[in-house]
């Protein structure tokens, strides 16, 4: 509550987050998965003497540095922007609690961008054990990074009986499920980069054939960490996040689709390229591409959505607001809770302000109805903007077709009631009536009236009595 709102028309926010997560997440995953496979491929080729082998693997490492290092810090700057403008308090709150492990994966990323490049660039430079020992320094580096990053992310499903200590905060959990499944996604992309890129990049049959046969074990076994880390993260959600994934259709379909599309993955990768390696063509090699890209998007999406109605669970709720401040705020008001939302409505309408600066909740049903209006448009902003648009992305525009002002009134006051997936309503009853009044400027008529059939409907029940 004592930050801005940022403001993603038809969008909103954690949405834009999403979009830009899940690509971040598409490379990262390569990123080490992708560091793991060149060390051991790398190390293979030196030791056979396999000179076509190792003149791919360096011009692979070029698209690899490319993708995982241009790109991918990229869209991790990008994610560390959006969070602190989507949800300034859940960063704060991780910040604060992870600063040892964050100071950790920083020592690493540079670790890893340092060993990429010392890596390709004096491919042909270095003796081939000190070549494998830097193949091994970045890729040990990232998997280290992915466990860091991992177990802060888990935490925010289900941070456990942590006590506000950093270990504890860490041996969360979730946190051996969610990284044997990402480990398991990271082996598994890889390969699919690896499938994809050679497939047009490798112009001799026998690399190709050579490339399908070793890299299809370690994307079985990355196959088989999805499934055994996703039956771990099943087992350890907290109970609403159980609820949430059982009671919302689409997470239910995602989360099957993840499972079925894992078990094809891997018997495609068992009777394909591990029995049958000269299978590998161009365009069986962007089917299983974007059977990964599915998994792993959806995958992203299913982790995310089932965290409601908190952001950090059981901490900060997903309008930014720490649970154990909602009482307070329903004493005092949500407006008075927020800096900047106290401010704007005092400077709007000093009529409302009282001595102390704050705003009298009692004078706001005094205020004309257009004010009354714009007060409740900023609560909608601050209180519901951060899951909701007034049109688009679950727009309420959609969502309120049909509902009447006592309807909407009781929807704001029992929030969480009505859907556990919403916080608890945040603020005092006056504050509930002007978000009200401006909810009812986004509802539209019910559907079967504007057709008709409800409304011929209780005029024909009139007429038969």
């Amino acid at each position: 509550m004592h930050y801005p709102f940022w403001y993603v028309p038809g969008l909103t926010s954690p949405m834009l987050i999403a979009l830009i997560a899940v690509f971040h997440v598409l490379v990262s995953s390569y990123a080490v998965g992708g560091g793991l496979f060149l060390a051991m491929e790398v190390r293979y080729a030196h030791r056979t003497g396999n000179k076509e082998y190792l003149a791919y693997l360096k011009q692979h490492t070029w698209f690899f540095v490319l993708l995982t290092v241009a790109y991918g810090a990229i869209t991790g700057v990008g994610i560390w922007w959006t969070i602190g403008l989507a949800s300034p308090l859940p960063t704060e709150f991780l910040i604060h609690t992870f600063v040892f492990g964050w100071a950790m994966e920083y020592v690493f990323f540079v670790l890893e961008i340092v060993a990429a490049f010392i890596f390709y660039y004096a491919w042909d430079r270095l003796k081939p054990r000190v070549h494998e020992q830097i193949g091994w320094i970045y890729g040990i580096s990232a998997w280290i990074s992915l466990v860091i990053i991992t177990a802060v992310t888990s935490f925010m499903l289900n941070p456990g009986n942590w006590q506000n200590n950093f270990w504890l905060a860490v041996l969360n959990p979730q946190t051996i499920p969610q990284i044997l499944a990402r480990t398991g996604a990271s082996l598994l992309l890889a390969t699919l980069y690896v499938f994809l890129h050679s497939s047009f990049r490798a112009n001799n049959a026998s690399v190709r054939t050579l490339i399908a046969q070793r890299s299809s074990r370690p994307a079985m076994l990355g196959a088989a960490l999805i499934l055994l880390g996703g039956l771990g993260w099943l087992l350890t959600v907290p109970e609403s996040a159980r609820a949430a994934l059982t009671g919302a259709a689409a997470l239910n379909i995602m989360a099957v689709t993840i499972f079925l599309l894992t078990v094809v993955v891997l018997f495609m990768f068992y009777y394909g390229p591990y029995k049958n390696p000269s299978w590998v063509s161009s365009g069986f090699a962007i089917l299983l591409f974007v059977l990964g890209v599915i998994v792993t998007a959806e995958g992203e999406f299913v982790r995310e959505a089932v965290r409601k109605p908190f952001v950090i669970y059981n901490e900060v709720y997903s309008h930014n607001v720490l649970k154990n401040e909602v009482p307070t705020l329903q004493q005092t008001g949500f407006l008075n809770g927020g800096v900047w939302t106290r401010h704007y409505i005092t400077q709007r309408f000093p009529e409302i302000k009282t001595a102390e600066g704050k705003i009298d909740n009692a004078r706001l049903a005094t205020l004309p109805q257009d004010s009354q209006v714009e007060v409740g448009h900023t609560i909608f902003q601050y209180h519901c903007g951060s899951c909701h648009a007034s049109s688009g992305y679950s727009g309420m525009k959609e969502i309120l077709r049909g509902w009447d002002a006592p309807m909407l009134e009781k929807l704001v006051l029992n929030l969480d009631r009505y859907h556990y997936f919403m916080p608890p309503w945040s603020g005092t009853p006056e504050e509930a009536k002007m978000l009200t009044r401006y909810l009812e400027t986004l509802t539209s008529p019910h559907p079967m009236e504007t057709a008709g059939g409800r409304s011929s409907g209780v005029q024909s029940a009139a007429s038969a009595r």
